[in-house]
């Protein structure tokens, strides 16, 4: 039987998420005793100065017996970033003029809005 054969028989169920030049693959396998379990595999691409690519991968194996912990896991983790940064995407990758503030640009940026507070003048209401 060839690799692929073999490959074929034990997925049973695949979904594939495409994120930039990241690929995330959550397939469903067999074990030799006929149980399941799901491999989480991410896949980026990598560009060579020459124009050629080539792929690193990164494997999880994730068993029945981990579901419960590692979704509740997930889960807490996930909803944590949610709650402390919001769902907006913050990084130098995704903004072009993203820039990182340094402590100076924080305390002018606190200045500034106390500043602006206390500087109004009731004679222009």
């Amino acid at each position: 039987m060839s690799d692929k054969e073999y490959t074929e028989q034990e997925e049973i169920f695949s979904q594939v998420l495409r994120a930039g030049r990241r690929t995330y693959f959550f397939d469903v396998r067999s074990t030799k005793a006929g149980d399941y379990y799901l491999t989480v595999t991410e896949s980026k691409k990598f560009t060579h100065d020459d124009g050629s690519f080539h792929y690193k991968k990164h494997k999880i194996y994730l068993y029945k017996e981990d579901f419960t912990e590692f979704n509740e896991m997930l889960v807490k983790a996930t909803d944590y970033i949610i709650n402390e940064k919001g769902e907006e995407v913050i990084s130098e990758r995704h903004q072009k003029d993203y820039q990182k503030p340094t402590e100076d640009s924080v305390e002018e940026q606190e200045i500034k809005s106390t500043t602006s507070f206390t500087d109004v003048d009731f004679d222009d209401i």
